[in-house]
């Protein structure tokens, strides 16, 4: 037939894998930059553990661990000053934000309570603290 061309129904010897190769390094690159946004910060925390949890919205995280600085949203906090300044300015952004204390369990009772005051003096009302759920427990 006139305009109609034979295919060549051979063997396919080679196959491109120039497709596969972008793909792969798109996903690699997906991998790498979504890895940095969900790793927490790496501070060993022994957190007590607690038959009810509840996933909450954390808008400032505060980090108490046994040995260190305390830790706010990740950044070391030098001073109770700094500490209390930079939770106002959270809490004048937003006043309904909530704050989340996860502390290590043998951080003393003294330390906690001094960590929720400087939390309550810049004007928080909504604090809660993180615990590993009790089937994870050791």
């Amino acid at each position: 037939m006139a305009g109609s061309q034979e295919r060549d129904t051979g063997i396919i010897s080679g196959i491109n894998v120039t497709p596969l190769v972008d793909i792969t390094l798109v996903l690699l690159v997906i991998f790498i930059v979504t890895a940095k946004i969900i790793v927490t910060p790496a501070v060993h925390l022994d957190l007590p553990a607690a038959k009810s949890t509840e996933e909450h919205e954390v808008v400032l995280s505060v980090i108490v661990p046994k040995d260190g600085p305390t830790l706010m949203n990740g950044v070391t906090v030098p001073n109770d000053e700094a500490l209390l300044t930079q939770a106002r300015a959270v809490h004048d952004a937003d006043p309904s934000a909530r704050a989340v204390i996860s502390a290590d369990g043998d951080v003393p009772h003294r330390t906690m309570l001094h960590v929720l005051d400087l939390l309550k003096q810049s004007g928080f009302s909504a604090i809660a603290f993180a615990a590993r759920p009790l089937e994870t427990a050791p």
